[in-house]
């Protein structure tokens, strides 16, 4: 009889062949810019670096490691809220004061923050935000732990319908549309559900994610918000349905989601949701 390390060790391979599949799958199938050209739409803008707070080459494995944990992203939120000027104290909001030391040593051998005598800046300077870099975090996730292909920070000339597609990913053919929050549910508006809306419907993907960067309840306040935006559209508005936890869906095609546990596996569930509802069909 085998033994859970025989197990876990047969999980490990089959996930590295559904990823390689998926890899050459994606090869045969078309680009991504040709899905989007099919729908009428052209990269204008992409990725832009300016506020991006990411590191060099030699350390973005780690980097990109790191920003699994939502300790982690909390604390980079607080080092660009006082990029200027900031002691430990205040960045150390939602960590030990070990851990957040631990953070502001990492962060100071990649050369992202410089340490004074009694406080530490941001190397690169000004960041206005932490989206950016969430963004960026999410596209590499669909890269490297769904085979996708994706892009983030995406804009095209659109005078009808503007504004950013945070991330787009091309997976098994199918288009992928991601809306990154990295601001808690009470700052999110009503115009804000709105507008990711209006660009779901213009871009016609085949799956879309409203994902909020937060472990707070999305019933309160967020599901709400995507109830009354549907009825303003629908005489017969999709129910938003609680598949599980802090995930949401309407229709197995549009999903609202929060990264409590994790973003990445939060996204796996989205993705199983997805193919299984093309199955029953």
């Amino acid at each position: 009889m085998a033994n859970l390390d025989d197990h876990d060790e047969e999980l490990m391979l089959l996930r590295g062949e559904v990823k390689r599949l998926r890899r050459t799958l994606n090869e045969l199938t078309p680009s991504l810019a040709m899905l989007l050209k099919r729908r009428g739409f052209r990269v204008y803008k992409k990725e832009p670096s300016d506020d991006l707070l990411v590191p060099d080459e030699p350390f973005r494995d780690g980097f990109y490691a790191n920003l699994h944990k939502y300790s982690f992203r909390l604390f980079l939120r607080d080092v660009i809220k006082h990029q200027e000027r900031f002691t430990l104290e205040e960045v150390a909001r939602y960590s030990t004061t070990r851990v957040i030391r631990t953070y502001l040593n990492y962060l100071n051998d990649m050369g992202l923050i410089k340490e004074g005598a009694t406080s530490f800046t941001l190397t690169h300077r000004p960041v206005t935000s932490f989206g950016p870099t969430l963004e960026w975090y999410v596209a590499e996730l669909l890269k490297r732990e769904f085979g996708a292909e994706a892009l983030w920070g995406v804009k095209f000339r659109r005078p009808a319908v503007g504004g950013d597609y945070d991330v787009l990913a091309k997976l098994d053919g199918s288009l992928l549309y991601i809306e990154v929050k990295s601001s808690p549910p009470k700052q999110v508006t009503d115009s804000e559900v709105r507008a990711f809306l209006d660009r779901v419907e213009d871009l016609s993907p085949e799956v879309s994610v409203f994902l909020m960067d937060t472990e707070l309840r999305m019933k309160d306040k967020v599901v709400p918000m995507f109830e009354q935006a549907l009825a303003t559209r629908r005489s017969e508005p999709p129910a938003v349905v609680r598949i599980e936890r802090e995930l949401f869906g309407v229709r197995a095609r549009l999903f609202v989601m929060n990264a409590k546990e994790s973003i990445a596996g939060n996204i796996e569930r989205v993705l199983a949701c997805y193919f299984q509802g093309l199955r029953g069909q």
